[in-house]
């Protein structure tokens, strides 16, 4: 069997965990030229990922699906709603969630889906902050983004209220460097895939 075959084959083995990192890809790049992840990819990630969980695992599939999917929104909801994070990517967690039991089962990996979306939101975090810090100097502005961090920590701190936390990320947004989002989170999910052996 040819190298080929063998890419063919593992894809078709694998092709929940394939489908998850093609969708992943494709809000990236929506979110890297928009900005924004839709509510069309986001929902029909997290509603394919419930029906599929539960008519192929039963209750069980739902269950763990359902948990998936509520990990991924509530890792990011804190910093949603603070502002410091949009909508579409707190769902697209939430899409990649309810979908990875299935991934983690057609892969035969013995890990809980709570751990797994703990693990790749870790992974995401790191590439996430890696990419901030990157863009930052490149444009050669570390002085003032170290300054807007420094009175952004200081806001959360101080403030305490998400509603007027998020009010002060709106007026700050026009003058802040927008790192989307989408494409750490999809980073790091395909690399936790990539990690645990789960695309091959």
């Amino acid at each position: 069997m040819g190298v080929w075959d063998e890419l063919i084959e593992g894809i078709a083995a694998h092709w929940p965990t394939w489908l998850v990192t093609v969708t992943m890809v494709v809000a990236a790049v929506i979110d890297g030229r928009q900005l924004k992840v839709p509510n069309w990819l986001t929902f029909s990630m997290i509603i394919s990922g419930l029906v599929y969980s539960s008519s192929v695992y039963g209750w069980t599939g739902l269950g763990a699906s359902l948990c998936g999917a509520a990990v991924g929104l509530l890792l990011l909801l804190p910093a949603y709603a603070i502002g410091g994070m949009g909508a579409g990517d707190v769902k697209l967690l939430g899409g990649a969630g309810s979908w990875m039991y299935v991934c983690l089962e057609s892969a035969g990996v013995p890990v809980g889906t709570a751990t797994a979306m703990f693990h790749a939101f870790a992974v995401s975090a790191i590439v996430g902050a890696v990419l901030a810090i990157g863009m930052v100097i490149a444009r050669r502005a570390v002085g003032k983004h170290w300054r807007q961090l420094r009175h952004i920590v200081r806001e959360i701190l101080t403030v305490g209220n998400p509603s007027r936390l998020a009010e002060l990320a709106k007026e700050r947004k026009p003058r802040m460097l927008l790192l989307p989002y989408g494409i750490p989170l999809a980073i790091g999910t395909i690399g936790y895939f990539a990690w645990m052996g789960m695309l091959l």
